[in-house]
């Protein structure tokens, strides 16, 4: 296993993770708000755009280990 890469690919998800799930659920929530749908919406809205950003992570995943091989 090549370390150095696995060091990098991960690095960078834990900062985009963090910034698309962050994003994903303020949007939620704030779409929820400003049409005033109330909590039930806001969480369903919630679960979409966090399926949304799991597959964000995902192909970011399979395209930084393309550009990174982890396995030598």
């Amino acid at each position: 296993m090549n370390w150095r890469n696995f060091i990098t690919v991960v690095s960078v998800m834990i900062l985009v993770g963090t910034e698309v799930f962050g994003v994903a659920f303020a949007g939620a929530w704030a779409i929820a708000g400003l049409f005033e749908l109330g909590h039930i919406a806001a969480y369903v809205l919630m679960a979409l755009f966090g399926l949304l950003a799991v597959y964000a992570m995902v192909a970011l995943w399979r395209h930084s280990t393309a550009i990174e091989p982890i396995r030598s």
